[in-house]
């Protein structure tokens, strides 16, 4: 009964914690062990107790102790599933705390691959550090971090801060990493892998580090494509220095979202390490300028609250936008904001939580504010909001804010009308029709766009001439496929020319359209629309191909010697399409050994590819091929129940998704019943779940 009522009252103490307590500097060593997929640390905290209070709570999720050490003597301690309760031994003033621990992390810190392919990292977004590090999940929690990491020294291991020494054990190295300035824990990080690393210095001399795998070598270029352009402009369109000593980018495989704004040391999905073709699909650009802008959005000045969590994402996604404005133009930037208010202006229709709201959107913290950032910027002038967000980050540097500082300094520079815009903007989920469409039009391009737009119901006799006019011009790219979107329902003879002008174009993207938007290809049209699997696009490729392969059956098997060197990007999308056109060419094709010969590989190699050392991304695109056409094959069916463990969320929705509608034919419920004697328990507790919900 003790322990109940100590532990009630202590939880009704933990809110007002910080006002009380201010933590100053932690010192970290993890070493994190593969195999148990477990960590063992030590942490020494430096913390000031500026008001009497009763305990002090530690955020630790699952964690062992071993000792509890504070100002040199061991005390008692409470230690639940979430915190660590700490109730004697320190005073009013400066204290030290010691602390030896052990965690298996059931999520922050992921284990993926296998043998030398071995990756560690540690994805912390909003409050989840305290999985592997006994910290804070109150973003007002702001200290020094300082981490040490011990692992294999084959492999390197990297973290927040300057890299200040490598301590060689042996079989082991610790690398220890130490910051200057305080941050929020969520920021904290490692990642650990076998990554070679390339750096450029910016014009203030930074040193930007950018790691990849040694197999990743020649993507390098196109996978860091303008990093230094960027770093570059951001800190002179900020106007405040990089508030970090060094910046590193590291990519991790199987990542769970796109980018994530560790302090000085961002990590991101391995899915956008690219080479030229890949660039021009989707290129890492945006995500690389977005999380680098976090480092003064978000790590440097923090919200308070997931209410203004805009003052984060918003600023992010608005400053990555004016840095691509820098490498791609106005044009780019403009249809960009039209795309981000297209979306608005459909999700307002089921979404009418407002942008400060813990509970909005991630299109409302991003993309609408984003937009609302632009609205103020182009309603005050750019030199004003410079000069306020200048303001803002000095004034609020290495603290947390709402969103009422920013406002107060936009007000010091302008006679702006804030609230009206924080009703509108902020506390409004409605689409601001008139601000957007004001804004838009200010541009050309977006003038051109949205009179051709209006085309769209003419016939075409009435617009031919302005659709031939810009496909032959040297209009942005997105002008050009509006136009090819207008006819893309029309007989090929009716428009023929105008395709030609697309073909001869060169342009990726609008080439990219004639791949996707032609159904069937006429015969006089085969031979141009061939060279489509030629464009640096893998996209195109992927397209052109499968419209070929329908249009022209005869014609088969000279597409599958095209492709069968193709991989495509980090999923292998291409060399999955491939194999799996050698199996419905072999389907088609009876008679034909050699090609029953390739599908049998063509087969193996799918299977190969459901297995857990491969990335999600290419499991799922296996399984997509090999659950259309070979359903029944056991060792897919059991890689398909492993895939419901695994780590990324998305996948394993994909895999019980997958399985919840195969079990509805009792054939293949049998057949998942069969399989439970050969898997792990986590398996079988996984199919049994989904065999339930039935």
């Amino acid at each position: 009964m003790k322990y109940l009522l100590f532990f009630f009252f202590s939880t009704l103490t933990f809110g007002q914690q910080t006002p009380k307590v201010d933590f100053i500097k932690c010192d970290a060593e993890v070493a994190p062990v593969f195999e148990t997929k477990s960590i063992s640390g030590k942490v020494t905290y430096l913390f000031k107790v500026k008001e009497k209070i009763d305990t002090i709570a530690i955020d630790a999720k699952n964690m062992t102790f071993y000792g509890i050490i504070i100002n040199g003597e061991s005390v008692k301690y409470k230690a639940t599933d979430k915190k660590l309760l700490l109730f004697e031994g320190f005073k009013k003033g400066k204290n030290v705390l010691t602390l030896t621990y052990s965690s298996t992390p059931k999520q922050t810190v992921y284990f993926t691959g296998i043998d030398n392919g071995q990756q560690i990292w540690t994805q912390g977004q909003g409050k989840y550090t305290s999985h592997w590090l006994p910290s804070f999940d109150d973003v007002n929690e702001k200290m020094i971090f300082s981490i040490s990491i011990t692992f294999n020294k084959k492999f390197t291991a990297i973290s927040n801060g300057v890299l200040n020494a490598v301590d060689d054990n042996g079989k082991l190295k610790t690398w220890k990493y130490i910051m200057q300035k305080p941050m929020s824990s969520y920021l904290a990080m490692f990642a650990i892998g076998k990554f070679d690393s390339k750096f450029e210095i910016s014009n203030s001399n930074i040193t930007l580090t950018n790691y990849y795998k040694p197999i990743d070598e020649d993507k390098y270029q196109y996978t860091y494509k303008d990093s230094k352009t960027i770093f570059d402009f951001l800190e002179k369109e900020i106007g405040v220095k990089y508030p970090w000593k060094v910046y590193r980018q590291v990519p991790v495989e199987d990542f769970l979202y796109a980018g994530m704004e560790n302090t000085s040391a961002t990590i991101f999905s391995q899915d956008y390490v690219v080479d030229e073709s890949g660039f021009n699909d989707r290129n890492y650009l945006n995500v690389n300028a977005h999380e680098l802008a976090h480092q003064w959005f978000g790590d440097l000045v923090t919200a308070k609250s997931g209410k203004h969590h805009w003052l984060q994402e918003g600023f992010a996604t608005y400053y990555a936008l004016l840095a691509e404005r820098k490498v791609f133009g106005d044009d780019y930037f403009y249809n960009q904001l039209f795309s981000y208010a297209n979306r608005l202006k459909v999700a307002t229709k089921t979404d009418t939580i407002p942008i400060m709201n813990e509970k909005a959107s991630s299109l409302s913290f991003y993309q609408k504010g984003a937009w609302a950032l632009h609205f103020i910027r182009e309603s005050i002038g750019e030199k004003k909001f410079r000069k306020a967000v200048k303001n803002y980050l000095k004034k609020y540097q290495y603290k947390n804010v709402e969103t009422e500082d920013f406002l107060a300094e936009i007000r010091k520079v302008s006679n702006f009308d804030t609230e009206n815009f924080k009703k509108v903007w902020l506390e409004d989920y409605k689409y601001p029709a008139n601000d957007i469409n004001f804004l838009l039009t200010k541009n050309g391009f977006m003038r051109d766009l949205l009179k051709l737009q209006y085309e769209r119901k003419s016939k075409l006799e009435d617009k031919y001439s302005l659709l031939k006019v810009i496909l032959k011009s040297d209009s942005y790219s997105a002008l050009k496929v509006e136009a090819l979107y207008q006819i893309r329902n029309e007989s090929f003879e009716k428009v023929s020319e105008l395709y030609d002008l697309a073909m001869k174009s060169n342009d990726i993207t609008v080439r990219r359209f004639v791949a996707q938007s032609i159904e069937n290809v006429p015969e006089s049209f085969k031979s141009e629309f061939e060279t489509l699997l030629n464009d640096k696009s893998y996209e195109t490729n992927q397209a052109a191909f499968i419209t070929l392969w329908r249009s022209c059956p005869n014609e088969q098997s000279k597409y599958l010697e095209i492709a069968k060197n193709w991989e495509g990007r980090n999923d292998k999308e291409l060399r999955i399409l491939y194999l799996t056109s050698c199996l419905l060419y072999s389907d088609s094709h009876d008679n034909d050994q050699k090609a029953s010969i390739f599908a049998l590989k063509a087969l193996s190699e799918l299977i190969q590819y459901t297995l857990p050392n491969y990335e999600s991304s290419i499991r799922q695109n296996a399984f997509e091929s090999l659950l259309s056409n070979y359903t029944e094959n056991k060792e897919v069916l059991k890689n398909l129940v492993n895939a419901t463990t695994h780590h990324k969320w998305q996948f394993t929705k994909y895999a019980r998704d997958k399985i919840s509608k195969l079990i509805k034919d009792e054939k293949y419920l049998n057949q998942f019943k069969m399989l439970l004697p050969e898997l792990s328990i986590e398996e079988q507790n996984q199919i049994q779940k989904i065999i339930k919900n039935l």
